[in-house]
């Protein structure tokens, strides 16, 4: 049997914030897949991972779309159709009645979802990028699998194309795409799930969600592993062995000031599930306390930046709390190696939106940091309270605080959950081993 060929679908790529997948193409073309990449979306950033300039595989763009919103459907169908037309054409030639099958699921899920008399266009657009990607795979290296990032837009195209091409196809579960029902309304994921060949979501928390949606379908759990670019920096593979980072060899970095200030410090997008507002109020009552303490919180901006800026203002906080914003991995590393401990105030929002477990806390562990995070989500998978971090309960800033506290003012303690976790990282979230079992997967569709 030859080795597996595979086209990832994915949203956007390369993007910042998803390095997990980044990572997961990287290591998979190390085991010896061929990949293809059909990217639904034209390139929106400039900036990208190491990682990237790494993988064989170069994206293939599907045509844009203009926005739809508040325009007529016809307008917007006539400026947009026209790349999408011979495509088209060349797929009813090839497979009418698989055509005429999907555009069947297309019209049902549209009008499912009807607001009034109107169904909902947004599977016109689905439709059309589905057929584009069937029409794409008819060309070029031959493909045995379609694998789709998020079960939301994302697997609605693989699922549909991999039906148009007569190929098998599953899909990556990951947070609010298999939570929140306004993602896959009307009983969409249990279908998805059910064409799939098998899913695979990042937690155990998540599989046993999935398997109780559809009962049956087999869903296996591959952790996202440390990410191959921090790996490398880990191991000095690219030269750097955290030198330009302040660090006395226990693991621990150290305020540069000479103040001997506290330094704790944060990573994730300024979004209302990273519970940054909790960590700010943790760090006014250690302040009130008398603890030196300063606060690095890096990652992209989102709509709780506002708030949580006067939350700080508000809070005095303005001279100990830093935003760094978007990092790369050599620059976030040199950071975790300044730092003396780790914090992250997960929670689950109002809507169902959460994190499964966070890539920044498997980060963080690897780089010999104590952590500190909440019992929610996939969390507790990674962490075990007072063995290799400590967890406290959600919106709580008070538990927050006197954890902090507690890896402050007791040493042996942070030491020796900072020693645990990054064994955690090393023997349980191996990238590279979570690879091969994903290679498995998509050989194993095909027999």
């Amino acid at each position: 049997m030859p080795d597996p060929s595979v086209a990832y679908v994915l949203m956007g790529y390369p993007r910042m914030s998803e390095l997990f997948i980044a990572s997961e193409i990287n290591r998979m073309e190390e085991q010896g897949t061929k990949l293809r990449l059909m990217v639904l979306k034209p390139r929106d950033e400039d900036r990208h991972h190491a990682v990237v300039d790494r993988i064989e595989a170069q994206p293939e763009y599907l045509p844009g779309f203009t926005g739809l919103k508040e325009r007529s459907f016809l307008g917007w169908l006539r400026e947009n159709s026209g790349p999408y037309l011979a495509p088209l054409r060349r797929v009813a030639l090839r497979h009418p009645v698989r055509l005429a099958r999907v555009s069947g699921w297309a019209i049902a899920q549209a009008v499912r979802e009807r607001k009034g008399w109107r169904p909902r266009s947004v599977y016109m657009k689905e439709w059309m990028r589905a057929i584009a990607v069937a029409d794409g795979l008819s060309r070029g290296r031959q493909v045995t699998h379609l694998h789709a990032h998020f079960a939301h837009g994302t697997t609605t195209i693989g699922w549909w194309a991999a039906h148009l091409s007569g190929l098998p196809f599953s899909f990556t579960g990951h947070a609010k795409d298999i939570y929140q029902p306004s993602q896959n309304p009307k009983g969409l994921l249990e279908r998805k799930m059910r064409a799939a060949s098998f899913v695979v979501t990042c937690t155990d928390a998540n599989r046993e969600h999935l398997e109780a949606i559809a009962p049956g379908v087999p869903v296996h759990v591959m952790y996202h592993g440390l990410n191959a670019d921090f790996a490398r920096l880990l191991a000095g593979a690219d030269g750097s062995d955290g030198s330009d980072a302040v660090d006395c060899g226990c693991g621990h970095g150290h305020d540069e000031s000479g103040t001997g200030r506290v330094r704790l410090i944060s990573v994730g997008r300024l979004v209302e599930k990273k519970g940054f507002d909790v960590l700010v109020d943790a760090v006014a009552t250690l302040v009130e306390r008398g603890l030196d303490l300063g606060l690095a919180i890096a990652g992209e901006s989102g709509e709780a930046e506002i708030g949580l800026r006067e939350r700080i203002t508000a809070a005095g906080l303005d001279d100990r709390i830093e935003f760094l914003g978007t990092l790369g991995q050599a620059e976030l590393f040199a950071e975790y190696r300044r730092s003396d401990a780790f914090a992250l105030a997960c929670r689950i929002t109002d809507d169902g939106d959460r994190d499964g477990i966070p890539n920044v806390l498997m980060e963080a562990m690897a780089a010999g940091l104590p952590v500190v995070s909440t019992g929610i989500s996939g969390i507790p998978e990674l962490i075990e309270d007072g063995v290799n971090g400590l967890l406290v309960p959600t919106e709580d800033a008070a538990s927050l605080a006197d954890a902090i506290w507690r890896l402050v003012k007791d040493p042996a303690l942070s030491e020796r959950v900072a020693a645990a976790g990054a064994e955690t990282i090393a023997t349980r979230f191996d990238g590279e081993r979570l690879a091969r079992q994903m290679a498995t997967l998509f050989s194993g569709s095909r027999s």
